[in-house]
């Protein structure tokens, strides 16, 4: 058998520590680790949800709540990275499983199925954006699996997300209604156009999804980049300033100038809401002004007269979608990724005639 790549052989050395059933009290030191070995890796996030997954699956009580605890520690210090990769089917149908009879839940250990309905209900507050894990859990009620919503330990005050009554991929009515009656149909060709019809649907659904979650990441990223090189900026002296600081103030800044023209992308192509337009605007404000900082500081220009502004108006202003050079590779198809949830969700939102449509 091949042995692990170095990234992997790493996290999974901690998990195993952070998660050994011999473990007398919670060992923090191995979790801290295990947090910031999946933030400082590229694929860390797929990496962690995999061997999380695993160890929450295990029959040990012991494993498998000390593996929900390591869970909830990178929800809460991992961002959006992590809870990207969490907010997805792939790895939402593996903590399902534990809690389903048709699956792991009839030999699951009770205060594992507990925590992991509590975990999941918690993430559907916290983090209303990722839609599939609100999805999940309604799920979970109409199967009779969540029966009441758990109290949460940290945020018994907080509301429960509004409720939505169907998925949102069957709300264009118009669609709604031809799928209705191609289902009602007995001719074959009427179902394989219904069949077709809902993977469009279901595709258009997923590029809204990603839509949300580019801006969403491309925020972060902003924030993240200005709020470290304006912490290195602060007092900056070229005399001073070490070798190797110069060298990540130089990185810093020219990350900075990439994500100019994302935002403007993501401006010109934001239709959404205010809310997301103003958090972009917003960005941007803050990605000029380390910009100009960094160019009146460590250049010497003369920044008085410069900046980069956004389009007040930005559905008139045309670009092209191409991704940029070097950016993310291209998601799985959204079919690949619905599995046994996915498929599930769309037949409960489907008439009973869907049943006919052959997946």
């Amino acid at each position: 058998m091949a042995a692990a790549p170095p990234d992997e052989a790493t996290l999974q050395s901690r998990i195993n520590e952070a998660t050994n059933p011999l473990n007398k009290e919670t060992d923090w030191d191995n979790i801290k680790g295990f947090c910031d070995q999946l933030n400082n890796e590229p694929e860390g996030p797929q990496l962690a949800t995999r061997l999380l997954a695993h160890k929450i699956q295990s029959p040990q009580e012991w494993e498998a709540m000390q593996a929900l605890m390591v869970l909830e520690t990178c929800m809460k210090n991992c961002g959006k990275r992590f809870h990207s990769e969490v907010g997805k089917f792939r790895f939402l149908n593996e903590l399902i499983k534990v809690v389903s009879p048709k699956y792991l839940g009839a030999r699951a250990p009770e205060t594992v199925k507990k925590k992991v309905l509590e975990i999941v209900y918690s993430w559907t507050v916290r983090m209303p954006d990722e839609t599939k894990i609100a999805d999940a859990y309604r799920m979970l009620k109409k199967q009779g699996i969540v029966k009441l919503d758990p109290e949460l330990p940290d945020d018994k005050a907080l509301p429960p997300p509004p409720p939505r009554a169907n998925n949102i991929i069957f709300e264009d009515e118009e669609k709604s209604k031809m799928l209705s009656r191609l289902l009602n149909s007995t001719h074959q060709e009427d179902l394989r156009a219904a069949n077709k019809l809902i993977k469009e649907m279901v595709q258009e659904d997923q590029k809204r999804v990603e839509k949300v979650s580019k801006r969403l990441n491309a925020i972060q990223e902003v924030k993240e980049s200005v709020s470290l090189l304006s912490q290195l900026l602060e007092g900056y002296s070229k005399e001073s300033c070490s070798q190797s600081n110069q060298g990540l103030i130089k990185d810093l800044y020219q990350r900075c100038e990439k994500m100019r023209p994302t935002l403007f992308r993501l401006a010109s192509d934001t239709e959404d809401s205010d809310d997301a337009l103003a958090d972009i605007l917003q960005a941007n404000d803050n990605l000029t002004q380390v910009i100009n900082l960094y160019r009146q500081l460590v250049k010497g220009e003369d920044v008085s007269k410069d900046g980069i502004t956004l389009p007040s108006q930005p559905a008139v202003v045309q670009t092209p979608q191409a991704a940029p050079a070097g950016g993310p590779t291209a998601p799985p198809k959204p079919m690949e990724e619905l599995d046994m949830l996915g498929k599930t969700l769309l037949q409960q939102s489907l008439p009973p005639q869907s049943q006919q449509v052959k997946w």
